[in-house]
């Protein structure tokens, strides 16, 4: 999310907690995620477009996607457990391996990281109007640095 407020013009601070945020509350209540967390967050004092972003980064909730934080949370939510999915597969289980090829082929076998949802990724991409295989780029770009911490270096 760093990388995506670099390239925008957003806050890196605000979109990389967003990030960090989005899915605190998955684990312990995964039917109600992300109706759970609203009001944990806005006690915490986030601000509704921090709230508003991680409520509309699931299709379910009905939230619109309005800002670009939420469109972008959206949009490299899928995708970057997919891209890290796509090195553990690749030899050496390196990021640095990582090619759109290789992703675009996985996308396609639908076995294969089968809880990612293909659909949000395609419309993640396309709500921002970016293409698939740049969105790609910029999550291995984004990766990359921390790829030893995640095992992937």
């Amino acid at each position: 999310m760093r990388s995506a407020a670099e390239r925008t013009g957003g806050d890196p601070t605000i979109w990389g907690i967003t990030g960090l945020l989005h899915d605190f509350d998955y684990e312990g209540h995964p039917d109600e995620h992300p109706f759970w967390g609203r009001p944990v967050l806005e006690a915490s004092g986030y601000s509704q477009e921090v709230v508003l972003a991680i409520q509309g980064h699931a299709n379910f909730s009905g939230v619109p996607r309005e800002t670009l934080l939420a469109k972008w949370l959206f949009a490299v939510d899928e995708l970057t457990g997919f891209v890290m999915a796509v090195a553990m597969v690749q030899p050496g289980r390196e990021m640095a391996a990582v090619r759109f090829q290789s992703v675009r082929k996985k996308l396609k076998d639908k076995a294969f990281a089968r809880s990612v949802s293909r659909d949000d990724i395609s419309q993640g991409a396309a709500e921002l109007g970016v293409e698939l295989e740049e969105l790609v780029a910029l999550v291995v770009s984004a990766l990359s640095p921390v790829a030893t911490e995640l095992g992937l270096g």
